[in-house]
Formats: structure tokens, C-alpha cells, sequence
């Protein structure tokens, strides 16, 4: 077959490669048994699975190999066992269906799970009703890539993350589906890390869920009607670029939840029917730079708690509220947004508006402050008051303000 010799480029590539000996597993071979094999096998050797069903417990790899499933094989847990355990440096595990682990509270099993280890690359497998998909713990330059994985989670209590990875460093998390756990992709104390195209969705909690994470980039990610999209907690220096946020619907749902943050920028993201796009309460100097805030119930939620934030250049479009806040200081700034609510006018035709936008409406302010007022949205009462406000501002804020309101949409 083609692919097998792609296999054998890839021991032919291997340091040991001279002294490497490839095991087949498969009804129609001397082993029968993943387990054999595991036994049998030198470090440095590769170990190559036919399509079938091995029900053997929990197989641990520790040693340096590389495993390959030809037609996906289907390793099952039976709902007693972790299904796969890393315990070694530099091993590829590719092209598997995991299934059907165990399901525990204190020692989290999972589909795939791997121990303080290195270089550990996990590809192109599908990952199957698992308590945790997988899990890393203490993982340096391990990468996660082209996984499938899905499970039936419907209480946030009884279902484990799709990839969990907790105390890790320099990780790659790169094209992976998730879908039906508690949260998508779980990072705690993980830091120098990479997340990319990646797709989470219809999880419980969040697509995305940072913890004490510091120095990780997520690009061109894509977070769809999960309860809500992404948090980032407790954790500095995150950059978030051009990711989509999208039906994040609920009483408490966000696009993104920006928790005690700081230093990290927001570029290039769209926030599309969301309940609220950004909710923000102690954040310190982000940048939300050439964002799309579009059709969300909110746009930006700022806590009173927040200061130094930039808000710059970004398109604001059919949002119920652009903006919102629950308190009466602001250390904020926004500049060279287009807001499609602004009624301004642009004489010397430089395309900025030449009055001042305020993005605080009086109706979002007694929103704010007492949640049943959203009763009377839309009505004549609500277009009479704004409208007063323009003419006599009083409750918003005189300094929550864009003073350079652009008046066409910003292309990005």
C-alpha cells in the first residue's frame, strides 16, 4: 500500500532506524495483541496496527515508538480503563479510534493520556465517548494535531475536557474537532503554546477555557454554540487572533469571558449572535483591535473594574448594545471605531465623524442596573429616553466616548 511506505520513510527517519524493527498487529499476523507487541518491542522500533477491535485495558507506552493504525483500529476502553497511557519521551501515536474510557472524578482517565513526557505527537486519531479525550500533564513540545473528538456529555459534572493540558509548556494544538465535552480545550499553568484551527463546539462550558496561562497565542480558531465560547482567566500575555465566536446563547453566555487579565491583544476576531460578545471585569491592558462585533445582544460588557483598555478600530454592527458598563468611571479608551448606530456627519469628508460618539446608551445603563427594564426594549419609551439623553446627558458617563467615529465600515 501507498501509506505503508510512508511508514517506512518515517523509520527509515527515525535515529535508530538501522537497528529499528517494525511489529505488525492483526488477526492475519503472529500478534494478535497491542499488548504483545508493547512487550516485544525496542525503543526506537514502530508498531503497526490493522483495522479491527482490541479490548485490552489500558495499553501504556513507555518506551520510544511510533504506532500506526491502518484504518483506524479501534482500541475500547469498555467504560473500565483508561484506553492509552504516555509514560515516555518522543512517542507518535497515529491513526486510531479510542473509545469508551473509564469514568472517574480523581484520577481523570482518559482516551489518550500522557505523563510527564516530551515530544509526544498524538495525530489524525478519533476519539470517541471518553471521560477526558486527551490529556497532558507536565508535556513539553508534545503536539496535538488532526484529532476528532467527540463525546456525549450533558452535565458539566459527569464529562471530563476534550484536550485537557495542565502544567505544560511550548504544546501544539493544531486542527483538532471537539465536540460534546465540558469544555472543548482546557489549559491550566500552560504557557508558550500554540492553538490553531481549531474547531469547538456544542461543548457545555466553554469552547476554550484558559486558566493561570501565560505567553500562548489561539489563531483562526472557531468557538460555535458552546455555553459559552471562551474564557481567559487569572493569565497575561495571551494573543487572540482572527478566531470566529458564534451562538454563544444563554443567561450567562459569552463570546469571550476576559477575567483578571492583562497585556494580551484581541486582533482580527468576529463575535457574531452572541448574548455577550466580550464581557471584560478586571482587564488591564488589552488591545481589541480590527474586531467584527456583529448581531450580539452586547458587544462589550466593561466592568468598572477594567482600566487601560484599547478599544481601536473595529466594526460595530446590529448589536443590540454596543457597549455596557455598571459603573460611572472610565479608564478606558475607544478611537476610530465604526459604529453603524452613529448619526454623525463628515463635512470636511476625511471619513471620521466630526461630532463625538457615545456608545453608552441611557437605555443599556438602566439595563445595567436593573436587568426586568429590558422589558420595555424597542418600545417608544426607550427611543424617547435616548434620544432625551443625546439632547441632556446626565446618567452616562460625559468621558465613555469615541472622539474619532469612522464613518464608513472598516474593511479588515
Amino acid at each position: 500500500m501507498p501509506c505503508r511506505a510512508a511508514y517506512v520513510c518515517i523509520v527509515i527517519l527515525t535515529p535508530l532506524s538501522l537497528f529499528a524493527t517494525i511489529w505488525n498487529v492483526g488477526t492475519t499476523y503472529k500478534l494478535k495483541k497491542v499488548h504483545a507487541a508493547l512487550e516485544l518491542a525496542q525503543s526506537g522500533d514502530t508498531i503497526i496496527v490493522q483495522s479491527g477491535l482490541y479490548t485490552e485495558g489500558t495499553l501504556t507506552i513507555n518506551k520510544k515508538l511510533v504506532l500506526i493504525g491502518i484504518n483506524y483500529p479501534v482500541l475500547d476502553g469498555e467504560k473500565k480503563a483508561e484506553v492509552v497511557s504516555i509514560k515516555h519521551d518522543s512517542v507518535v501515536f497515529n491513526g486510531f479510534r479510542v473509545q469508551r474510557s473509564g469514568y472517574a472524578t480523581l484520577d481523570d482517565p482518559g482516551g489518550i493520556k500522557v505523563y510527564n513526557s516530551n515530544n509526544v505527537a498524538i495525530i489524525n486519531n478519533d476519539l470517541y465517548d471518553n471521560f477526558f479525550g486527551i490529556y497532558i500533564q507536565y508535556g513539553k513540545h508534545c503536539r496535538i494535531q488532526n484529532n476528532k473528538i467527540k463525546s456525549l456529555g450533558k452535565d458539566e459534572q459527569a464529562i471530563g475536557n476534550g484536550i485537557h493540558c495542565w502544567k505544560s509548556d511550548s504544546l501544539l494544538i493544531i486542527g483538532n474537532k471537539i465536540q460534546g465535552h465540558r469544555d472543548g480545550i482546557y489549559f491550566e499553568f500552560v504557557t508558550h503554546s500554540l492553538i490553531w484551527r481549531n474547531q469547538s463546539e456544542k461543548n457545555i462550558r466553554y469552547g476554550l477555557h484558559f486558566m493561570f496561562s501565560n505567553n500562548d497565542t489561539y489563531v483562526t480558531n472557531t468557538f460555535n454554540n458552546n455555553g459559552a465560547g471562551v474564557a481567559v482567566m487569572f493569565s497575561h500575555k495571551v494573543n487572540m487572533f482572527n478566531n470566529t465566536f458564534s451562538n454563544n446563547w444563554g443567561d450567562a453566555a459569552y463570546g469571550i469571558l476576559l477575567k483578571e487579565i492583562s497585556d494580551c491583544v484581541m486582533q482580527g476576531n468576529r463575535f457574531t449572535s452572541n448574548t455577550i460578545a466580550v464581557y471584560m471585569e478586571g482587564t488591564n491592558r488589552i488591545k481589541i483591535y480590527k474586531c467584527v462585533f456583529q448581531n450580539n445582544g452586547w458587544g462589550l460588557k466593561i466592568q468598572a473594574s477594567c482600566m487601560d483598555n484599547s478599544i481601536e478600530l473595529n466594526n460595530f454592527l446590529s448589536n443590540t448594545f454596543d457597549v455596557s458598563t455598571n459603573g460611572s468611571l472610565v479608564l478606558n479608551t475607544f478611537s476610530n471605531n465604526y459604529w453603524d448606530k452613529y448619526n454623525g456627519y463628515d463635512l470636511n469628508k476625511d471619513k471620521i465623524g466630526d461630532i463625538p460618539f457615545h456608545p453608552l446608551s441611557l437605555f443599556a445603563v438602566l439595563v445595567e442596573q436593573n436587568n426586568p427594564v429590558m422589558l420595555l426594549y424597542q418600545s417608544l419609551f426607550t427611543v424617547l429616553l435616548d434620544k432625551s439623553e443625546k439632547l441632556i446627558p446626565s446618567l452616562t458617563p460625559d468621558n465613555f466616548i469615541d472622539e474619532s467615529p469612522r464613518m464608513l465600515k472598516i474593511v479588515l
